[in-house]
C-alpha cells in the first residue's frame, strides 16, 4: 500500500472538491484555487487528482470529448456512473450484476486482484424531452 503525504497542495485540492457541487475539470479546479488566492501549478493539480483517484477518494468520469472530470466521492463503496452527454448530469449506479460478471470473467481466465472502471453515457430523460 502506498502512503500518500498530506501536503498543503493535496489539502487545497480536497478543500475545493468538497466545496464544488458536481464534477469539475482539473483546469476549472485550478482556476478556483488561484481565484481564492492559492498558489499551485496546474501540473500539481493534475498530480494530486491522479493520486486521489488512485486512492478512491475522488471519482473521475470521461466526457465524450475525452476530458476527465473529477469530484469528491459521495459513495464510499465501489460504484459506476451513468453520464448524460448533453447536460453532464451524473447518476451513481449500483451494479451487482456487473460485479458478479467481472469476477466470473476474471476467474475463468485465472486473474486475481481485479480492478475495473465502467463508464456509461447517453442522453438523460430530461434532455430527451427538450
Amino acid at each position: 500500500m502506498t502512503v500518500t503525504r498530506n501536503t498543503a497542495q493535496r489539502r487545497e485540492v480536497i478543500r475545493l472538491l468538497v466545496r464544488v457541487q458536481g464534477f469539475v475539470s482539473a483546469q476549472e479546479l485550478h482556476g478556483l484555487i488561484v481565484r481564492d488566492g492559492g498558489r499551485i501549478a496546474l501540473a500539481t493539480v493534475y498530480t494530486q487528482l491522479k493520486k486521489l483517484v488512485e486512492s478512491g477518494e475522488v471519482d473521475v468520469v470521461m466526457t465524450d470529448r475525452g476530458e476527465s472530470l473529477f469530484r469528491r466521492c459521495v459513495v464510499d463503496a465501489h460504484h459506476h456512473h451513468l453520464a448524460c452527454r448533453s447536460c453532464g448530469a451524473i447518476v451513481e449506479v449500483d451494479t451487482p450484476e456487473l460485479e458478479k460478471w467481472s469476477r466470473d470473467i476474471a476467474g475463468r481466465y485465472g486473474y486475481q486482484d481485479l480492478h475495473h472502471v465502467l463508464e456509461l453515457n447517453g442522453i438523460c430523460r430530461e434532455c430527451q424531452t427538450k
